[in-house]
């Protein structure tokens, strides 16, 4: 099995994970609430953990933009989900435009290194 698959599937976890991290940062009630904040602290951990091994076969740069531009998009839609919290559309179009920065690094870098 080629590497950039399982690099890819490294940084899918990585991003999963630091997304549960920060949404159980939110539950954590600035680390007032014992449960929480150790689960934030393990997703982080395990988030970082998962983006070591996609950096294995994946520039740096690349894997930081797709994992901070997913992470991003997710924990806008979690925000507005689970704490009804409300994005305006400047916000909206920032975050557009950070999916269209990874789609065209994706699609068009050689550096992405497909």
């Amino acid at each position: 099995m080629s590497s950039q698959p399982v690099a890819y599937a490294a940084l899918a976890v990585a991003i999963l994970c630091e997304i549960a991290g920060t949404t159980f940062l939110a539950k954590s009630e600035q680390f007032t609430k014992v449960a929480p904040t150790l689960a934030m602290a393990a997703f982080y951990a395990g988030a970082f953990y998962f983006l070591t091994h996609a950096l294995k076969a994946m520039p740096l740069g690349v894997a930081y933009a797709i994992w901070s531009g997913v992470g991003v998009v997710l924990t806008a839609l979690i925000g507005a989900m689970v704490f009804k919290q409300s994005l305006d559309l400047p916000a909206i179009a920032g975050i557009a435009m950070i999916v269209g920065g990874v789609v065209v690094m994706q699609a068009f870098s050689t550096t992405a290194g497909h």
